[in-house]
């Protein structure tokens, strides 16, 4: 990758899902870039050091470099990369005394922004770094549509930047929903439990029985490599048509769709055929998930076939001196996962848009007939959804996050 040889880049939230994977896949096509500048949340270089060896480097994402460098990946690790110290949501990213600062002024020629909070019920104070938005702003937000501080927040940065960024070239990348590595640097490499995930893991450990979506709602999942690969190829070709502001919209659900059932339907057909074991050594069973095409459904199946049962149990649980506690509790959590699972997801559940990805299709079209097309794997036609989720998704959940 000629682009990126003697490049100076800065990379911004350097231990998050995504940005791992992007210096993971850096380092690997092109070893002689010149620098990367990984902004990390720390108070200074020691613990920036600490955060990421324990929080990239010793990952398995890591062991395809490890294989091929050897012994030499700390050489090539100490000469590429200056680890900053920092923290995004303040002023000058925290950097005002920083050693780094007029080095990175006069060597940098691009700064790739990863640092985000994902979680969708974050602390709005969290979300934005600051304190300062008052709840009338708070209100606005959700009158004119966003479910959550996620989508809220990214939005006015989106924003923000478009009033800031003056005469600075500018690319916005915009996935959808990021799932498991799909071929970079392997198969199934995946971290925590990520919006979907947090569905699959909750039925493959049986607390998931019921659910509410549109049963042909797109389902827009794009694995992360593909992401990652998108960006830098968008950055490739900029180089040459520098764009007042691009957007790249990266999913799949304009050209490979996958939808909710089909989601349940490869859960059932996996964890029936290799179920987790839990604590007492024993396979959990799973059925098939029920689903609501509607929230009205939803909730009048929860009332009869769940909340009635609880309130009664809760009454003989007291009646009976907490005789039966242990399945209250239980029942009582399998419920509530199952709201907060709902609550959180409610926006996207009967969501039936499709994504206009024609930038991102100008850009794959350009890369083609390249020799780099065989290097980033970026179209989601490509993908077999049955045989992704069976063979690679679901396998690298269970090794990587559930275990």
């Amino acid at each position: 990758m000629e682009f990126l040889e003697n490049k100076n880049i800065l990379i911004t939230g350097a231990t998050g899902f995504l940005a791992k994977i992007l210096v993971e896949k850096i380092l690997g096509i092109q070893p002689n870039v010149k620098k990367l500048y990984l902004l990390l949340r720390a108070a200074d270089e020691t613990e920036a050091k600490k955060r990421f060896y324990n929080e990239v480097i010793e990952k398995d994402l890591f062991q395809v470099l490890r294989k091929k460098w050897g012994a030499n990946l700390n050489t090539l690790i100490s000469e590429k990369i200056c680890l900053i110290p920092g923290e995004i949501s303040l002023l000058q990213m925290g950097l005002k005394d920083s050693i780094w600062v007029d080095e990175m002024k006069n060597r940098v020629e691009i700064v790739i922004n990863l640092a985000a909070t994902t979680n969708f019920d974050e602390r709005y104070d969290v979300a934005l770094g600051t304190n300062t938005i008052g709840v009338e702003h708070v209100v606005r937000a959700n009158l004119y549509g966003w479910p959550n501080t996620y989508v809220f927040t990214k939005a006015m940065g989106e924003m923000t930047i478009g009033d800031l960024k003056n005469d600075l070239p500018l690319i916005i990348i915009r996935p959808t929903i990021v799932t498991s590595t799909y071929k970079e640097p392997f198969p199934g490499w995946v971290e925590g439990v990520r919006t979907i995930d947090s569905i699959i893991v909750g039925y493959a450990k049986g607390k998931l029985t019921c659910f509410a979506a549109g049963t042909n709602s797109s389902l827009d999942l794009i694995p992360a490599d593909i992401v990652v690969n998108t960006m830098i190829m968008a950055m490739v070709v900029h180089k040459d048509q520098p764009s007042d502001q691009t957007i790249y919209h990266v999913g799949s659900s304009a050209r490979n769709s996958m939808t909710h059932i089909d989601l349940q339907r490869f859960s059932y057909q996996y964890f029936t055929q290799k179920p987790l074991i839990d604590k007492n050594g024993k396979a959990i069973k799973v059925g098939k998930v029920t689903l609501f095409n509607s929230m009205a459904k939803f909730h009048r199946y929860l009332a009869i076939r769940y909340l009635i049962f609880l309130k009664g149990l809760e009454f003989a649980n007291i009646a009976f001196c907490h005789s039966f506690q242990d399945k209250y509790v239980d029942m009582r959590r399998k419920f509530n996962l199952v709201m907060r699972l709902i609550e959180l997801y409610r926006p996207y559940l009967f969501f039936n848009a499709i994504f206009d990805d024609t930038n991102t299709e100008r850009l794959r079209n350009d890369i083609r007939n390249k020799d780099t097309n065989e290097a980033f794997v970026m179209d989601p036609k490509d993908i077999n959804w049955e045989d992704y989720f069976m063979n690679v998704h679901f396998p690298g959940l269970v090794k990587h996050v559930i275990r």
